[in-house]
């Protein structure tokens, strides 16, 4: 693997940890997003205000979230974060995956894609 991409998948771990893990989107940002921050999630604002934004919000409508990283897989200059996250104890989990497009040594981009944990699958892989 390129030194190009074990940088970007670094960034974006330690962006994606900041945010949702330490909970500290203020922290991810200013350690990792310049001035441009493109959002393909239609709930959050361009830019890194829309970001902190959003992120504060979901934490404290769910402060008992989790998150658990499964795998990671980058090419070239995106970063794909395969995840399970947990919106509380109760909560069977979704599974995810964040997309981030890194610039320059700055995460500029992202898309995500959010996939509920069903009670009874048609097959027996799992998700993960």
């Amino acid at each position: 693997m390129s030194e190009r991409i074990q940088s970007n998948k670094e960034i974006a771990l330690d962006f994606h940890r900041r945010a949702f893990v330490e909970k500290d989107p203020v922290s991810a940002i200013s350690a990792h997003v310049g001035s441009t921050y493109i959002q393909h999630n239609p709930q959050v604002a361009d830019g890194p205000e829309g970001f902190v934004g959003f992120v504060k919000g979901f934490h404290q409508q769910f402060p008992d979230f989790k998150i658990e990283i499964k795998r990671t897989i980058a090419d070239a200059d995106l970063v794909a974060i395969h995840f399970c996250a947990y919106l509380n104890k109760e909560d069977r989990g979704t599974a995810g995956v964040d997309i981030f497009r890194i610039e320059s040594g700055k995460v500029v981009e992202h898309w995500d894609i959010l996939q509920p944990i069903p009670e009874q699958a048609a097959n027996s892989n799992g998700m993960f």
